[in-house]
């Protein structure tokens, strides 16, 4: 008796549970959320098909691996042609950039003039990046220069991996109140993507540098150093029309140390043209005895991308 309720026990559990078959009403949906190309539509979908119709997940999965091997391939394809342009590209070809113009005039006590140009030109391409920058500022009061300041930069970057790079510099700036009238920065060195989200980029980079300077001052010959130079260069975009930046670069330590910083928040205004309020910080350590250590600018300017 015993071994018969025993057989009949074991046969029972032996007994395999047919799978349901997947409503057509469900496979539809889940069809047609594959079609739109949407892969957050088609994930919440399937999620919702998987909760609402365990004994048919076998069906749904079947369904689900042949659209991420279809995913996949695309994807494939994409990285493909795009690595394929990128390495057939011209010198000439892949470069973007943004123009910056922004001014000030006030009367009154005081008559002051303001104005500030500035430009970036980047290029991108499969392992290398090229980025020149230029920018000028000017500022008179009662007709008498207060601000006069020219710099222009060349940042090359080789691409080791997703995560590093190596870089080279190479700056010029001319600043009258600062007591030089030529100013040459060259280096190398290497850097770190620390932050790589779609919303925040934080990149960091350090290197040795030489800096050659001619001051104003006749009697002041002229000057060669190294030293090292350390950037970081954050970007927030909490919301897609809204960028928030914080540039830092640091040379030093020792005598002739400076230090530059730019805060800036930009937002779009109408197609390529973009509103921009930045703050910037100008530190010299051995700034002219009748000159101040530290320059602060606040801009409000307007950016065209293109």
């Amino acid at each position: 008796m015993k071994r018969t309720i025993g057989l009949f026990v074991l046969a029972g559990s032996a007994s395999p549970v047919a799978a349901a078959p997947l409503p057509d009403a469900v496979r539809a949906m889940i069809e047609d959320a594959i079609q739109s190309g949407d892969p957050q539509t088609t994930s919440a979908v399937i999620g919702v098909a998987k909760r609402t119709n365990p004994d048919s997940i076998a069906e749904i999965e079947a369904m689900t691996n042949s659209y991420n091997r279809e995913v996949a391939a695309q994807a494939k394809e994409k990285a493909d042609a795009e690595r394929e342009r990128l390495a057939s590209a011209g010198i000439l070809s892949l470069w973007k950039g943004q123009v910056e113009l922004g001014g000030s005039w006030s009367t009154g006590n005081t008559s002051t003039l303001g104005l500030y140009g500035a430009t970036k030109l980047k290029r991108s391409g499969l392992k290398w990046e090229h980025q020149l920058s230029a920018r000028i500022d000017y500022q008179e009061t009662d007709r008498e220069p207060t601000t006069q300041r020219a710099v222009a930069a060349w940042q090359p970057r080789y691409k080791i991996n997703e995560n590093y790079y190596a870089f080279g510099f190479t700056q010029y700036e001319h600043d009258r109140f600062l007591g030089y009238d030529h100013r040459f920065t060259g280096g190398a060195g290497l850097g770190v993507v620390a932050v790589n989200s779609p919303k925040l980029r934080i990149e960091v980079d350090l290197g040795p540098v030489v800096r050659y300077t001619r001051f104003r001052d006749p009697l002041e010959p002229d000057e060669t150093r190294v030293a090292g130079r350390g950037s970081i260069d954050a970007k927030w975009t909490p919301w897609p029309e809204v960028t928030l930046a914080q540039q830092l670069a640091v040379y030093g330590p020792g005598e002739n140390t400076t230090v530059t910083s730019t805060s800036s928040l930009e937002t779009i205004l109408f197609g390529p043209v973009k509103g921009r309020l930045s703050y910037n910080i100008q530190y010299e350590r051995d700034a002219p005895i009748d000159q101040k250590s530290t320059d602060t600018v606040s801009r409000a300017s307007l950016v065209y991308n293109f």
